[in-house]
């Protein structure tokens, strides 16, 4: 990774980077409306900063952010841990092949050991070959399947 490159773990009072690292999500999955559509009040996002369960992780560049991940703590029934789920990880087009993503990956592993979490999972689309690169020089291949269940 090249010099000048910073990884901040998001708190309560980062609502502007947070709302920053939404913009480079939108722009990364080629999808505005679900990231700039309708941006929660400021008190929502920071609210969702202070709960403990909830990680984001930003990747800056002189105080710009040009990458992040959120990833979200789930509670275990069958033994007192936790796992953590990597829900969206993303880098501005023009900061990519730069290690920011596997730095990402490498601050988070350290969030999650200092809170006990004992793995850390995330998905990757078929035909996203450099996504799936990056997890599998990082971690282990299961082949699963997902399903979405509508609610409505």
């Amino acid at each position: 990774m090249r010099p000048g490159y910073e990884f901040v773990t998001l708190t309560p009072s980062d609502v502007p980077l947070l709302k920053s690292l939404m913009r480079v999500f939108g722009d990364a999955f080629e999808d505005d409306e679900t990231y700039q559509g309708a941006v929660p009040a400021d008190g929502y996002l920071a609210s969702l900063l202070w709960r403990p369960h909830i990680i984001v992780i930003v990747a800056t560049l002189q105080e710009e952010v040009v990458g992040g991940l959120t990833a979200y703590v789930l509670d275990k029934f069958e033994r007192e841990r936790s796992e953590i789920y990597i829900y969206d990880l993303a880098v501005a087009a023009a900061h990519r092949r730069r290690g920011l993503a596997t730095g990402l990956i490498r601050t988070l592993i350290d969030v999650a050991r200092d809170r006990g979490a004992y793995v850390i999972f995330v998905q990757a689309d078929r035909g996203d070959d450099a996504a799936i690169a990056l997890y599998e020089s990082l971690g282990k291949r299961e082949d699963v399947h997902h399903f979405d269940v509508a609610v409505d």
